[in-house]
């Protein structure tokens, strides 16, 4: 078990430093034109969401806390790029949608983001480990939802 533990504390600490310093790599590209990353985050989560996201399911998509995501999206509204429509599912909710000049930023900040993902995962990784890594990826987000 001692080296089981110890082998799995090494894996996270691996996985972790790498996460880190790519995403640091990322936010210091000159990719984001006048977005932040994280901005640039919900609006990639709404462009996968054709029916709008609620601010509660953007909070567990861009890992942010609620006064967060509520200010990020405020700042969003005032320049444009997301509108907050009524829910039919909830009438006293509203979901998040990115308007036409949102669904503009969302792609072409993404193709360039996208260029420079695959730049970064491919440095050092084959087709095979980029397998390996999205599969065991996967398993670990499968796993932390009991």
């Amino acid at each position: 078990m001692a080296g089981t533990a110890r082998l799995a504390n090494e894996a996270w600490e691996a996985l972790f430093r790498a996460q880190a310093t790519i995403a640091r790599e990322f936010e210091a590209a000159d990719i984001w034109g006048d977005l932040l990353p994280r901005e640039y985050g919900v609006l990639y989560a709404l462009s996968t969401a054709p029916d709008g996201l609620r601010i509660t399911d953007l909070i567990d998509d861009v890992l942010l806390t609620q006064a967060g995501v509520s200010r990020l999206v405020a700042r969003l509204e005032q320049r444009g790029l997301v509108v907050r429509g009524d829910d039919p599912d909830d009438g006293r909710a509203c979901r998040l949608r990115l308007t036409a000049e949102g669904e503009a930023v969302q792609r072409q900040v993404g193709a360039e983001h996208a260029r420079h993902i695959t730049r970064a995962m491919t440095r050092a990784l084959d087709r095979s480990q980029l397998e390996t890594l999205r599969d065991l990826s996967t398993a670990l987000l499968e796993g932390s939802h009991p």
